[in-house]
C-alpha cells in the first residue's frame, strides 16, 4: 500500500511539473534584412525549433533593414500581440535597450541573435573575432605575407566590429602587410561592395588583398574587379553564404569565406529562449558558435545554410 502511495505521489508530482511548463504560442524575429538570404536562414530556423517545441507555435519574422525606428516599431507590435519570444538582431545594439526593456517589462524573454543587444536576457552569435582571425589568415597566406590590404568595413554591430578586430589582430602579426584602408562603410551589400570596390580600386594602383565583412559585400567587390579588368587580388569575407559556394566553384577573385550557420543559431536561440521563459537561465548568457573557413579545395563537403539540422 505504502509502495502505492508513493508511486501515485511521484505521478502527481512528475504530471504537475509537466503542467507548469508555459506553452510557446508566439515568437517574433526582427532581422536587419529579408534581402540577405543570412537571415531567411535565421528565420527559417527559427520557425523549425518553435514548430517543434509546439506545432501550433506563430513565428512573425520582419526585417528592420538596419532602421533603428523601424526597429522599435516591430518589437512594440510584437508587445503588443503578446508573443513569447522575441529573438533580436539589433539595429544598434546600445540604443535598442530601450525596447529591449519594455519588452521584458511586458513578460516577453529576448533572445539576440548575430548581434548582441543590450540588456538582452542571452545572445547567440558566431564567434565573429575567430572568423575575422581565419578569413585574414587566409588571405595573409595566400598573399605571402606582404602587400596592401583593403579591410571593407560595414554597419557598425558589434558582429562587424568583431570581425575586422579578428582581422586586424591576424594582419598585424605581417609586418610587411600595408592596410590600404579600414574605415568603408560598404553597407552589408552587393551595391555597397561594388560601390566601394570601384573607389578603391580607382584611388589605389597596387592591392594584393581584401577582407569584406560579409559575403555579399564579397561578390559586389569581385564584381567591380572585373568591371575594372583588376585581376590577381584575394578575396576573402564572412558568411558561407548560397552565393559564396558558387562563387568558390566559379573563376572569381574569392578565395575564402568563414562560415556562420544561420540556421542552427536561431534553433538554439528559441531553445535557450522558452527555457528561460521556464525558469532555467543558461549558464553563460553569451553563446558563441565557431566558425569554419570555406575555400575553392573543401566548398564540395560544405553544407550550406538551409540544410534543416
Amino acid at each position: 500500500m505504502l509502495k502505492k502511495l508513493l508511486f501515485a505521489g511521484a505521478a502527481l508530482a512528475i504530471a504537475t511539473g509537466a503542467a507548469s511548463a508555459k506553452e510557446l504560442k508566439a515568437v517574433g524575429v526582427t532581422l536587419g534584412s529579408l534581402g540577405n538570404p543570412f537571415f531567411v536562414a535565421l528565420a527559417k530556423g527559427a520557425e523549425a525549433k518553435a514548430k517543434e517545441i509546439n506545432p501550433n507555435a506563430k513565428v512573425t519574422a520582419t526585417s528592420a533593414d538596419y532602421d533603428l525606428n523601424k526597429q522599435f516599431n516591430q518589437i512594440d507590435n510584437f508587445i503588443a500581440s503578446g508573443v513569447d519570444i522575441i529573438l533580436l538582431n539589433a539595429a544598434d545594439p546600445k540604443a535598442i535597450v530601450s525596447a529591449v526593456k519594455r519588452a521584458q517589462q511586458a513578460g516577453v524573454v529576448v533572445v539576440a541573435v548575430d548581434v548582441a543587444a543590450a540588456g538582452a536576457d542571452a545572445t547567440v552569435q558566431t564567434n565573429n573575432v575567430q572568423a575575422g582571425q581565419i578569413a585574414c589568415q587566409y588571405l595573409a597566406d595566400k598573399i605571402n605575407d606582404k602587400g596592401n590590404v583593403i579591410i571593407e568595413n560595414g554597419p557598425q554591430v558589434s558582429a562587424v566590429i568583431d570581425r575586422v578586430n579578428g582581422c586586424k589582430e591576424v594582419l598585424a602579426k605581417n609586418p610587411n602587410i600595408k592596410i590600404l584602408s579600414d574605415d568603408q562603410d560598404a553597407k552589408g551589400s552587393r551595391e555597397g561592395g561594388l560601390n566601394v570596390m570601384q573607389g578603391y580600386l580607382t584611388r589605389f594602383p597596387d592591392i594584393a588583398g581584401v577582407f569584406t565583412i560579409n559575403d555579399p559585400q564579397a561578390i559586389g567587390s569581385d564584381l567591380a574587379a572585373k568591371q575594372l579588368g583588376r585581376k590577381g587580388i584575394v578575396i576573402t569575407s564572412v558568411d558561407g553564404a548560397p552565393d559564396m559556394e558558387s562563387a568558390l566553384k566559379s573563376d572569381t577573385s574569392i578565395a575564402a569565406s568563414a562560415s556562420q550557420d544561420p540556421y542552427a543559431m536561431a534553433q538554439q536561440a528559441v531553445t535557450i529562449g522558452y527555457d528561460i521563459m521556464n525558469g532555467k537561465k543558461p549558464e553563460n548568457t553569451m553563446i558563441l558558435m565557431p566558425s569554419s573557413l570555406i575555400t575553392r579545395e573543401n566548398v564540395g563537403e560544405y553544407k550550406g545554410w538551409s540544410s534543416p539540422r
